[in-house]
């Protein structure tokens, strides 16, 4: 991967952004992405769109969520003990005795996830899965009022890990759920920069805000550009490792190249575009079916307004929602290419629409 795109992937996934407080790593794509676009710019709540090829037709959208999964402070008991409630699907399981950061007002402060030791547990007949109001965060300090002095309720809370190269391509940290989607929409605007000659396209590459808690940045995004088409990247569950049932969760394997899913909110032309320019590109392609829903922003954007024609296209991804995400830097590359394939083969005024 060139240096400076890997640079800017481990800046964005370091750069803490729970859901509903994404604006830190809002400021790092968009400092990014302003080389590559005639204009960028941000509404009231955060979302971020840069614009190539501004006038062009049509509009076609590039998505990926900004947020990552969190906690936020709910309750500080007499003792200075915090208690949290979750951003997002954190899981607390995994989450006992782990290393944070509060992102207070004053700075950030941190803490560890407490978690009694296994020699105080032993009269215990079974062991207990937490929930999410079991959890204290201790940050060393010994009253309720000591504690008030650092944050207040309602700051959010991310885990400390950060990205890592495991082994080879493959690469770990806490939030590639969703810093790789908008690290893809920003190396694709960069890729069609150089191509700008040849497009036909508006291209307006997105960062948006609050997928996690229920597709809401999307929703605002989409209505306000109002697209004639739209790209979604977001990470899938990879399925090539111990315990996965994969008769019942599909057979996705990391370094296999990305996966595209088909039905429901997949607009069935978009699809076949992609596939073509996939061939066209010589990138392998995995492929994955839906239900009733997607569980991405592809859910939100292809009912807003008339319909959008959208289409999603996903990471493999291990151990999702965890603070060792695993992904293959060599399938991450080929989304950018894919999508600016995909923009280069629009034809002036395309529109898409189901054969009938």
């Amino acid at each position: 991967m060139r240096k400076e795109s890997l640079d800017f992937l481990q800046r964005l996934v370091n750069t803490p952004s729970p859901v509903g407080h994404e604006a830190r790593g809002q400021r790092v794509w968009l400092d990014y992405v302003a080389e590559f676009a005639d204009e960028t710019f941000s509404d009231a709540y955060g979302n971020c769109v840069a614009v190539l090829n501004k006038g062009g037709s049509p509009r076609l959208m590039l998505a990926g969520h900004a947020d990552e999964i969190g906690m936020a402070v709910n309750f500080i008991d007499r003792d200075g003990f915090i208690y949290v409630r979750k951003l997002g699907g954190v899981d607390p399981a995994i989450t006992k005795a782990q290393r944070v950061t509060i992102h207070a007002k004053h700075g950030p402060v941190r803490g560890v996830v407490g978690n009694v030791a296994p020699h105080l547990m032993k009269g215990d007949k079974e062991k207990k899965v937490p929930e999410i109001h079991e959890l204290f965060i201790d940050i060393g300090t010994a009253s309720k009022k000591e504690t008030r002095k650092l944050v207040q309720i309602g700051d959010p809370i991310t885990l400390v890990d950060e990205f890592e190269i495991l082994r080879g391509d493959l690469a770990v940290a806490r939030a590639f759920d969703n810093r790789i989607g908008t690290w893809s929409v920003a190396e694709a605007l960069r890729l069609l920069h150089s191509q700008k000659g040849k497009l036909k396209a508006e291209v307006c590459a997105v960062s948006n805000i609050m997928e996690e808690v229920g597709l809401f940045g999307a929703r605002q995004i989409a209505y306000s550009l109002k697209p004639d088409a739209c790209l979604v990247v977001d990470v899938t569950h990879a399925t090539d490792y111990p315990t996965v049932n994969q008769q019942q969760h599909g057979d996705i394997k990391i370094g296999e190249g990305p996966a595209i899913t088909h039905g429901g909110c997949n607009h069935p032309e978009i699809m076949a575009r992609i596939e073509q320019v996939a061939k066209a590109r010589k990138i392998d392609l995995q492929h994955e079916a839906m239900s009733a829903t997607s569980g991405t922003d592809t859910d939100a954007i292809f009912w807003t307004r008339g319909g959008i024609p959208s289409g999603l296209i996903s990471l493999p991804n291990r151990y999702m929602h965890s603070p060792v995400e695993l992904v293959s830097l060599k399938d991450l590359q080929k989304i950018p290419v894919l999508m600016e394939a995909f923009a280069l083969s629009l034809k002036s005024g395309e529109q898409f629409k189901v054969r009938i």
